[in-house]
């Protein structure tokens, strides 16, 4: 019995790490899934959100985290920006599977209000049409594998997605 519960478990953990690689991604254009900078949802013990919080009247924060102190929104959700965007370019490049991944930070028309940001705050026409919110020029997005308030699952995913300084600066390390 013990060797049918060895194969099942086996045969799940194959199951699960060849389900998750073809999450990940490989090279390719900009408007599709498979751009590197797309990153599939990655694995953790706690699942990952399903939605991005609700638009409304948005707002930004910072929050001390296990990189330092980030931009958050105001659930304390950490944000993001995509080195693939071009900095004050009126559109997002994340589309289709990377918007499913990598949702945008939008606003109900309001100006986010801020504590603790010094960076400039303004909004861009998201590829959804809603109004997306920007951060020194760069687009901003949540991460799908971030569960709860705190996470940075996001966090240099595949040299492009990074966490932002309260001076709206990119924090690579």
């Amino acid at each position: 019995m013990n060797s049918k519960i060895t194969m099942a478990v086996l045969g799940a953990t194959l199951l699960l790490t060849f389900g998750l690689a073809g999450c990940a991604s490989t090279a390719g254009d900009s408007t599709g899934g498979a751009d590197p900078g797309y990153g599939g949802v990655q694995s953790s013990e706690a699942a990952p959100s399903e939605a991005a919080p609700s638009a409304g009247g948005a707002s930004l924060a910072t929050a001390e985290s296990s990189l330092g102190e980030i931009v958050v929104d105001g659930e304390g959700l950490t944000v993001y920006m995509f080195d693939n965007d071009t900095q004050g370019a009126e559109t997002s490049s994340c589309e289709g599977q990377c918007a499913t991944n990598w949702p945008a930070v939008t606003t109900s028309g309001d100006m986010p209000e801020l504590e603790g940001v010094s960076g400039e705050v303004g909004t861009i026409t998201g590829v959804d049409g809603a109004m997306q919110v920007t951060l020194n020029g760069w687009p901003l997005y949540y991460y799908a594998g971030d569960g709860a308030p705190g996470d940075v699952m996001g966090q240099g995913i595949n040299g492009v997605w990074w966490v932002l300084s309260p001076a709206g600066e990119r924090m690579a390390q």
